[in-house]
């Protein structure tokens, strides 16, 4: 089956399909480069093999020079015959370090082409509907020697008044910026066709003190600049795509700076009520110039920082403000200004190439493609653990999933991502000891088109992904179906110590994390010992007391809620700040990179901790776990002023009910379908509304025809009943019954009228309309019961009514009868108020008339 070397036998038959075959399907793979005439058949194989002196084997590796030759020894030679020939183009047979050959493959290739050292990145695949700049941004790294304090109002800040287009000028604006009602259709390497616009002003002469703004570029948010004063600018920032929410994020650039002057800057349409803005927080600043000369990168800057409520009211929603004044360190200079340290996708296509170009480190961290996103960006797949020496060791591993930026806006997410790749991927003996006793896949980048196009919390998709881990929706959601599939996979294989997903948080200081309360009592708090361990290892940056474990509904659909009820014990979502530390000595200050990439590293010395064999620390943990819940305990019920003692059955009490809900960010309008399927639906229902206006008449239930039935019936058998009566009165059987019988109508006036007030209007109403299903009207008793009622109507008139006497009934519908021979339906709607007539109870019109 193995091509031959060079073979003198010249094949006169038709060629085997098999050969045929396997002549096709090594050319395409590339490992056969002869000619269609150098594939021998099998019957060729024969007459080399047994022929040729050069391999002194027999045709079935039988016996040579009439001695059994050893397996081992027959395929290390077939390996070297095979590695010899000039057909033969294979690069998966290894190699020892003595040259000779290892009977085992390599790694298989993968199923995406990844980038390479010599190709450029994979750009970065926007919707068409953005323009996007033809420029390369960067951004050196780089820790302040100094820690940068919060700010510190004064109470003298200035509050702008937002004048808008009105009474200023725009100086830059993004055009056709798709929002909410429109859906992603496609995307492409570079955004929008055609000639990228200038968008910002054109300056009139070096005197012209006009800033240049630009935000068309990776991760850049921001949507218009109003000039409103010659330093002073309002500046709307654009929402997240295919949607009318959710202005948190901003990333634009300014050029055309001056040095002496103080400029102000105020942001008017952000969403949440609350911010760190309130609490001291400070933008970021990157200059061009301090870069390239004193290596400084981002850093916090802004005086007179307010954040407060937009006093202008559109009616739908209230606006809140950020405003701060800055200087500028140069003239001329180029400058950024960003909520949180910037990390884009092609940051992170960087690192990854340099991993996978490391020959130590690409052998335990395996690159992978785990999908294509919406726009068609690749979402990366790390697998990171030491090669295995035994099929039990590797099968014994348990597993750690890491992922980051599900909020594409939260890029501190990223930063203690790549902490946490930094120390994992290193020779430290920690890490290598990680490696050895886990399997660790990691998500880098969960939405990497909302990270390219600058938003806040949405996929293209128009909806926060962290609600959607349930989906069912491939197609809609990919990056989270083929994660939640990729982690029930994983699950199937071996057990999943620790879920953590890495997130941002705008409203509260510190780092913290969210967890899951578990309600077996074999593990009960133990949930919350790798957070209490985090915070010993992290003392200045972590806060236990901001943890919270309440799985509240509205974050059913969240990865953490998902991962914990698919059997993920200790599921976390790590929220970190946008703002600094109030813990131990980094109190009041920001947190830089570092602060976060640190972070990352003391994830992977808490696994080290929390999965000792020693469980000295995991026990004093749970010890102080109880204590802690204990006191909180007693400060609810002092809060609620009662007394309890707990001794015996404190540790009964619901965990949920003694903690508050978590404050993170509320996205119930970002649930739900995709904004392309909800307008299918719209035209769906629009369609089933004309469709019900065109038809006529609906199909009837089996229930309505039932009824229908037996109002049919009831209405033939009492026509039949007025016939039969007819006869009988034209007899003067009738008349000769009620003449005998005068005393006992009048005695029993009152206990039959009253009778038939209470019953007959039910009986003779349910079954006229079918409502009485478990009787039937017996025809028999129809003319004693008509007769009765008769009887009873005529002992209530007064002897002075006019009756007709006549036997004939009247056919002439529309002439009206005479009042005393109405029927009871009739005379009981207008009753009568004369004197000596008594009032009728309601009964359904029978159309019958009897005389005396």
């Amino acid at each position: 089956m193995f091509p031959a070397l060079e073979t003198e036998v010249k094949q006169e038959s038709l060629p085997d399909p098999y050969e045929d075959f396997m002549y096709h399907h090594l050319q395409y793979y590339g490992y056969f480069k002869g000619h269609r005439g150098s594939l021998p058949t099998s019957a060729t194989h024969q007459h080399v093999w047994k022929n040729n002196p050069r391999y002194l084997l027999s045709g079935s590796f039988g016996e040579r020079q009439g001695m059994v030759p050893d397996p081992l020894q027959k395929e290390k030679l077939l390996y070297s015959l095979m590695l010899s020939s000039p057909l033969l183009k294979s690069r998966q047979l290894l190699h020892d370090e003595f040259g000779e050959v290892s009977p085992c493959l390599r790694e298989p290739r993968d199923l995406f082409t990844f980038f390479s050292s010599s190709g450029p990145l994979q750009a970065p695949r926007w919707p068409i509907e953005c323009e996007v700049i033809k420029e390369n941004l960067h951004h050196i790294e780089w820790v302040p020697p100094q820690p940068e304090y919060f700010y510190q109002p004064t109470g003298n800040e200035k509050l702008p008044e937002i004048v808008g287009e009105e009474k200023g000028t725009v100086v830059f604006q993004l055009d056709s910026v798709p929002t909410g009602g429109s859906y992603f259709t496609s995307s492409r390497v570079g955004g929008k066709r055609g000639i990228i616009k200038e968008l910002a002003v054109t300056l009139q002469g070096p005197e012209d003190k006009t800033l240049l703004f630009e935000s068309r570029f990776e991760s850049g948010n921001l949507q218009k600049a109003v000039r409103v004063d010659t330093y002073e600018y309002e500046l709307t920032l654009r929402t997240d795509l295919y949607t009318n929410k959710h202005t948190q994020w901003f990333y634009f650039r300014v050029q055309n700076t001056r040095k002496d002057a103080t400029y102000r800057f105020t942001i008017v349409n952000l969403l949440k009520p609350k911010s760190l803005y309130t609490i001291g927080m400070k933008p970021l600043m990157y200059s061009q110039l301090d870069a390239k000369t004193h290596n400084i990168g981002w850093r916090r800057e802004g005086n007179e920082i307010r954040y407060y409520k937009n006093n202008r009211d559109d009616g739908q929603q209230a606006f809140y403000c950020l405003t701060w004044t800055i200087q500028f360190p140069h003239d001329q200079d180029t400058c950024f200004f960003a909520h949180f340290y910037p990390y884009t996708y092609t940051d992170l296509q960087c690192y990854l190439l340099s991993v996978a170009n490391n020959p130590v480190q690409s052998r335990f961290c395996k690159l992978r493609t785990l999908c294509r996103s919406l726009a068609g960006n690749t979402v990366y797949l790390l697998t990171i653990t030491n090669p295995s020496r035994t099929p039990q060791e590797a099968a014994a591993k348990k597993a750690v999933v890491l992922s980051a930026r599900v909020h594409p806006g939260e890029s501190n997410g990223s930063w203690i991502m790549k902490g946490f790749l930094d120390f994992i991927l290193s020779n430290s003996p920690d890490a290598q000891l990680l490696r050895d006793i886990f399997v660790f896949k990691v998500v880098p980048m969960l939405n990497p088109d909302g990270v390219i196009v600058g938003n806040y919390r949405c996929s293209l998709a128009g909806r926060d992904l962290n609600r959607h881990y349930k989906t069912i929706l491939k197609e809609s959601f990919p990056c989270i179906w083929y994660t939640r599939n990729m982690i029930k996979r994983l699950l199937e294989e071996r057990e999943v110590l620790l879920y953590c997903d890495f997130h941002g948080h705008s409203r509260k200081n510190n780092i913290f994390l969210y967890g899951c309360n578990n309600n077996d009592r074999k593990y009960w708090l133990h949930e919350r010992v790798f957070p209490l361990m985090l915070s010993k290892n992290a003392p200045d940056k972590f806060s236990f007391h901001s943890c919270n474990f309440k799985v509240q509904k509205c974050k059913e659909g969240t990865g953490r809620v998902v991962m914990w009820r698919m059997g993920i014990l200790n599921s976390y979502t790590m929220e970190s700040t946008f703002g600094g530390s109030t813990l131990g000595n980094k109190r009041d200050t920001h947190f830089t990179t570092e602060d976060l990439k640190s972070l990352g590293y003391h994830v992977c010395d808490t696994l080290l901790d929390f999965c000792d064999p020693d469980r000295t620390k995991f026990m004093q943990c749970l010890t102080e776990l109880k204590e802690l819940l204990q006191q909180e305990i007693h400060k609810k019920f002092n809060e609620l002023g009662q007394d309890m003692d707990l001794e015996g059955s404190w540790s009964d009490i619901c965990l949920s009910d003694i903690e508050s809900s978590t404050s993170g960010s509320d996205s119930s309008l970002s649930d739900g379908l995709p904004v392309h399927l909800l307008n299918v639906a719209d035209e769906l229902n629009q369609k089933k509304k004309m469709y019900k206006k065109k038809k006529k008449k609906l199909l009837q239930t089996r229930k309505q025809r039932n009824e229908q039935y037996q109002k049919n019936n009831w209405m033939q058998e009492l026509k039949l009943t007025e016939d039969a009566l007819s006869f009988q009165e034209r007899a003067g059987f009738a008349s000769s019954t009620l003449q005998k019988q005068p005393t006992f109508f009048r005695n029993s006036e009152n206990a039959s009228s009253s009778a038939m007030r209470n019953e007959k209007p039910r009986l003779n109403e349910s079954r006229l309309h079918g409502r009485d299903k478990g009787t039937s009207l017996d025809p028999s008793k129809m003319p004693s019961l008509i007769l009765t009622k008769n009887k009873e109507r005529m002992q209530t008139e007064k002897p002075r009514s006019t009756v007709s006497c006549s036997p004939k009934r009247s056919t002439n519908s529309s002439q009206e009868p005479a009042p005393d021979m109405k029927s009871h339906w009739s005379r009981n709607r207008y009753p009568a108020t004369k004197r000596g007539r008594a009032a009728m109870t309601v009964y359904p019109s029978l159309h019958i008339y009897t005389y005396p």
